[in-house]
């Protein structure tokens, strides 16, 4: 079969871009169809920082005059760590199972990344490893919850199959908010906190500033951590104006040490659960559903997608203790608003303290998602035309 690589260059082709993935998981119940008004928003340099400071490069995979896949190609500045090795990253892959299409795809991502001298590919990262992170190989027959990925069970064989490895797994745990708590974990959710620890909500009268102080934190927190690109301002201002809408001040909470803040939790129902009949459009009744929904507290899950502690004071006996008090905030805010699980991702694989604490917590790992690599030999492609969107 003849497969053709077409360079996304205008908002027409972006459309067919971001329509893939329903084609590609349409016999597939667990697939949830991303709000296109979001995606074309996320794609888009002007909404979006990363693409307006990453090289990126979007495509389609046409076979007989249909759409049968997607991918993308970006270099990160902020992605580079020093040494040999240039890192390029590989994204939104989305694919029929043919492997002549993944292949298509891929040495296509792969060609355009050597040719500007990316020795080490790695991914999937829909765009940057702060935003959809991992291929899913575990956890099928469930729903992705908001800004997870979902992909079918083959995608990650096809990736082996051309070369790619495992370089580092990443899990979503899953707590049930109606499952007893043990008495040694109640006893500690139930101990008072030192006097110089306060724990406050979201302030919205000083949201932006908020805003800033989470960002930094989370910058510090996950500063040693494998793969880690730190959010700019840019990117701070853009993600306070996407979540706004989403935030309610008794599911956002900061624990401050003598009046600084060094530790916070972000809870947010899970948007997934309120779209899944919508198609993917808001229009023309689409927005009155989703409002609505959340209104009525007719979301029953919740996703923990931003949770961080100062590294100042993560190994004393207080930075120890506020990973647990953050996430009983989620867990209080659960009886008001009615959830009945709340998904805490992603973990790192390697993250024993805080995969300590969840199993603890009763909560289980139900989801796998696995970043894969591959050392690039820059040899010499015939690269697609140019394009960005």
């Amino acid at each position: 079969m003849t497969i053709e690589i077409i360079p996304v260059t205008d908002k027409a082709l972006l459309r067919r871009f971001i329509l893939v993935p329903s084609a590609v998981h349409e016999h597939d119940d667990a697939w949830i169809a991303p709000l296109l008004m979001e995606r074309e928003e996320a794609f888009s340099p002007k909404d979006n920082e990363f693409l307006r400071r990453a090289e990126v490069r979007f495509w389609i995979a046409q076979r007989d005059g249909r759409d049968v896949g997607r991918i993308t190609a970006q270099i990160d500045p902020l992605a580079q760590h020093g040494g040999d090795e240039r890192i390029g990253h590989f994204g939104c892959l989305s694919a029929e199972d043919h492997p002549e299409v993944f292949a298509a795809l891929v040495s296509t991502a792969e060609a355009f990344l050597e040719s500007r001298g990316v020795t080490h590919i790695r991914g999937p990262f829909s765009l940057s490893i702060n935003e959809e992170t991992g291929l899913l190989v575990d956890g099928f027959s469930t729903p992705p919850m908001l800004l997870m990925g979902h992909d079918p069970v083959y995608a990650g064989a096809r990736l082996e199959a051309l070369g790619y490895v495992k370089e580092k797994d990443v899990y979503a745990y899953l707590l049930d908010t109606a499952a007893p708590l043990s008495p040694s974990i109640r006893r500690m959710l139930e101990r008072p906190l030192p006097a110089a620890v306060r724990m406050r909500r979201l302030n919205f009268k000083d949201y932006a500033n908020d805003i800033r102080r989470m960002v930094a934190i989370y910058n510090d927190a996950w500063s040693g951590n494998w793969g880690f690109v730190p959010l700019t301002d840019a990117e701070a201002d853009e993600m306070a104006k996407r979540m706004k809408m989403l935030l309610d001040d008794r599911l956002v909470w900061f624990a401050e040490l003598d009046g600084e803040a060094v530790a916070f939790i972000v809870t947010l129902p899970n948007i997934n659960e309120a779209i899944r009949d919508l198609d993917g459009r808001l229009l023309p009744f689409g927005w009155v559903k989703l409002l609505w929904r959340l209104k009525t507290h007719r979301v029953k899950t919740a996703r923990v997608p931003l949770m961080g502690v100062r590294r100042g004071i993560a190994g004393t006996l207080i930075g120890s203790a506020l990973p647990l008090q953050l996430i009983g905030t989620a867990l209080a805010a659960s009886a008001v608003f009615g959830f009945h699980s709340i998904e805490l991702s992603w973990i790192l694989e390697d993250n024993r303290p805080m995969r300590r604490i969840l199993d603890r917590l009763g909560a289980r790992a139900y989801k796998t998602y696995r970043v894969f690599g591959k050392k690039l030999t820059n040899r010499p492609f015939n690269l697609a035309p140019e394009a960005s969107v």
